[in-house]
């Protein structure tokens, strides 16, 4: 999960003020980390008090967390559909086919080592918003893709697998830089950022990768980085940054889970 908090924050910067190009500042002191980490957060709590039932439970503790712990920042940039969701009375799902549910969802992938339980707790983190099947879809995906990167399958296979079951990757990031327009659908991201990971040689290759499309840098970003954690590791000064970013609260919820779930996977 750490790669995608990096991810969101390095892309904080260019969310507004995209750039086309590999050549930028990866640790700039402006940056910062918003609802991508917070949201990740959220889940990782979830799942470590549903102690992996997969069923409701995992749905109670992630709706739960998401509710305690997003209420605590309410200016880190959720949408506007999320916050009515955050502050309203009633946690009902709201059909979002939107980024949020495969930004959030790289938790789940380090929970198991059985792909049909990282796919059901994919699913239940991302229904409990974004029932909409696209959003459901934009979260298995990515949650296959680091599942699979964690089984250290090559990239290829991790490709073919991704294009059978959910995305056709036929592009290349140089076909669509150009041309690629902010969008927060989860049809509109997921695959580019997996194509960033694919085209990569490295940890930061790839987040650069993600961010040099422009759009929606810092989810992007948060996506890509969350699956190349699983198959390159993460650079320790990269490690160091996010956690220095991130206040008391997330930076304990990242450390304990980690503690917990990259170790004592089922």
């Amino acid at each position: 999960m750490l790669g995608a908090i990096i991810g969101d924050i390095i892309g904080s910067v260019y969310e507004w003020d995209n750039i086309k190009t590999k050549d930028f500042e990866i640790f700039n002191r402006k940056s910062f980390f918003t609802d991508d980490s917070v949201m990740t957060c959220a889940v990782a709590q979830g799942l470590i008090n549903s102690d992996l039932n997969v069923e409701e439970d995992t749905k109670d503790q992630i709706i739960k967390q998401m509710l305690e712990i997003g209420k605590e920042y309410p200016d880190c940039g959720y949408g506007g559909m999320f916050i009515q969701w955050l502050f309203g009375h009633e946690q009902a799902p709201y059909n979002s086919f939107g980024n949020g549910s495969a930004m959030r969802v790289s938790p789940v992938a380090w929970m198991s080592d059985d792909m049909q339980i990282v796919l059901r707790l994919a699913k239940n983190s991302a229904e409990v918003t974004h029932n909409h099947p696209e959003g459901i879809k934009g979260a298995q995906a990515v949650a296959a893709a680091i599942f699979m990167a964690r089984q250290k399958k090559s990239i290829d296979e991790i490709k073919e697998y991704i294009q059978k079951n959910y995305y056709i990757l036929d592009f290349t990031l140089d076909d669509i830089r150009d041309t690629y327009e902010f969008d927060v659908t989860c049809a509109g991201t997921v695959p580019q950022a997996i194509v960033a990971f694919i085209e990569a040689g490295s940890f930061e290759d790839a987040i650069r990768n993600a961010i040099s499309i422009g759009g929606d840098s810092d989810t992007l970003a948060a996506i890509t980085g969350s699956i190349a954690e699983a198959y390159y590791g993460i650079p320790e000064e990269f490690q160091e940054m996010a956690l220095a970013k991130l206040d008391d609260r997330l930076r304990k919820i990242v450390i304990d889970f980690e503690k917990r779930c990259y170790t004592t996977s089922v």
